[in-house]
């Protein structure tokens, strides 16, 4: 396409559909019923007449043939005999049994005027204004009077040798005839045009109804109202169009339910993790407190006894002491660092710190707690997935001796070619699980999904009355599972506890 062409279309095609697209449906309908109206009512009063003036005129010059040969056959045995009486008879009812014939008259063939039909005297110059040879079947022609069109025809009498009949045959009724019919078509197409407007005006009555519907309810979405509802009024595409707007305020206004819902619990949940903290905070002040800071007082103690001693065997005594208090001060220590963030998490991967935590959780809660974990031999996964999946355990395992009631339970871990799965169950008092969202007795479980979320993955609950719970976590690996390696050495299987 040449740069001319383009340009010529910014300039005139773009403009026009600029106007084009800012007029109404409503108009746009009407203008195109209105003038497809308008343009075959046009060409059938422009076709219609020709034809059928066509026609008619050709009837009328076989008409104005037919009655001249018989006014030819009729006049013939008069004009031998010379009776002129019957032959302006014959001319008279000629002309009365035909309205449209102007004048008849026959001429002899020595070119006067035998007989006529006209009252005022025989118009100079009308029998030489058409002729007819004698071997000619007859000739029409047209003249042009102050009443209009005749057809004058000439029809030898006798192959000639007894005259010549000519009548006129004036077109007075095909002209009324034409008229009529152009009248007619023209209140025809005025009725049809005012029918095609109201029928038009009703179409779109028909199809911008839903459309504004549409438009108003659109604009109260926009305004936060998902409750609106547009009526559907045909089973067309805007039926269609009307049935998919409903179906999507209504999944809007269900979106935002559960966002209200989720925006809540994400508020009691950050609430619930704030005062997890501040009582954390508080066990390791109050641990501080009565364990280390008594195991230092009692250091001090310790320290000021062995600058007064003078005995020797007192004084070895008193290290002894002091030893064991230091080291129960940094086993509390350590215990302490443990409990807030695991090194062995850090240091040798999930497997490992999950199984220590088992084993610690095991001796603290009178319950049996299966661990597996498969596919983590020579490769360890992303850390923010380990942490996640470490956490999500934590809390788990929390939510079970708190309360499911359970004797048993089990954490099965598996990585696959693209993802990690975790599996969590437990043979406890289960619960409804759709009413984990409405309920605030359920937070960890909004911590567990919430985690598993932020990393791609997604939480599925099955649990029943009396069945027991079961926890499926699938967590997506970045990179289609290619994580980092580690090169440390691990028995092949999984690591069962």
């Amino acid at each position: 396409m040449s740069t001319t062409t383009v340009r010529l279309r910014e300039k005139w095609l773009r403009p026009f559909w600029l106007l084009l697209g800012a007029v109404h449906i409503r108009v746009k309908i009407l203008g195109i019923v209105l003038g497809l109206v308008l343009l075959l009512g046009l060409t059938v009063i422009i076709q219609v007449p020709q034809l059928v003036t066509q026609n008619m005129y050709s009837q009328l010059e076989e008409q104005a043939v037919s009655i001249t040969r018989d006014l030819a056959a009729r006049s013939t045995d008069s004009i031998l005999i010379n009776d002129l009486y019957t032959l302006q008879q014959l001319l008279r009812d000629t002309r009365a049994n035909h309205p449209d014939v102007r004048y008849a008259f026959i001429i002899s063939p020595k070119g006067e005027v035998l007989a006529h039909t006209f009252d005022n005297g025989f118009p100079t110059g009308l029998s030489e204004a058409n002729s007819v040879s004698q071997t000619a079947y007859q000739h029409t022609q047209i003249l042009l009077t102050d009443q209009g069109k005749i057809w004058d025809v000439a029809v030898p009498i006798f192959e000639g040798r007894a005259g010549i009949a000519r009548i006129g045959l004036s077109d007075v009724q095909v002209q009324q005839t034409i008229s009529t019919l152009t009248g007619q078509l023209v209140l025809t197409t005025v009725i049809v045009s005012l029918i095609g407007i109201v029928a038009a005006a009703l179409l779109t009555w028909l199809l911008t109804r839903p459309l504004l519907s549409l438009v108003q309810a659109t604009k109260a979405v926009e305004r936060g109202d998902f409750s609106q509802r547009v009526p559907v009024w045909a089973a067309d595409e805007t039926g269609e169009l009307t049935s998919a707007f409903n179906a999507m305020t209504a999944a809007l206004a269900k979106s935002e339910v559960e966002r209200a819902e989720r925006d809540q619990l994400r508020v009691q949940y950050v609430s619930g993790v704030i005062t997890a903290q501040e009582d954390e905070r508080k066990r390791i002040a109050r641990e501080l407190h009565d364990s280390t800071s008594q195991s230092l007082t009692s250091l001090l103690i310790g320290l000021k006894n062995l600058d007064d001693a003078t005995d020797l065997c007192g004084i070895r005594n008193g290290v002894g002491e002091l030893r064991v208090i230091a080291a129960n001060t940094l086993d509390d220590v350590h215990a302490l660092a443990l409990q807030l963030r695991p090194s062995m998490l850090d240091d040798l991967g999930l497997p490992e710190a999950l199984k220590r935590y088992v084993l610690d959780y095991q001796k603290r809660y009178p319950i049996h707690i299966d661990l597996a974990i498969t596919g983590l031999e020579t490769q360890r996964l992303p850390a923010e997935i380990e942490t996640a999946l470490y956490r999500i355990a934590q809390e788990a395992l929390t939510n079970i001796v708190r309360h499911a009631g359970a004797e048993n339970a089990s954490v099965f871990i598996e990585r696959r070619a693209e993802r990690v799965l975790a599996v969590i169950e437990d043979d406890g008092i289960g619960f409804d699980p759709s009413a984990i969202d409405k309920q605030t007795g359920h937070l960890g479980l909004y911590g567990i999904r919430e985690r598993a979320e932020l990393l791609s993955g997604q939480l599925v609950i099955e649990s029943e009355s009396g069945q027991g719970t079961s926890l499926y976590i699938e967590i997506p690996l970045p990179g289609g599972g290619r994580e980092r390696k580690r090169d440390r050495e691990s028995k092949r299987g999984g690591l069962l506890l």
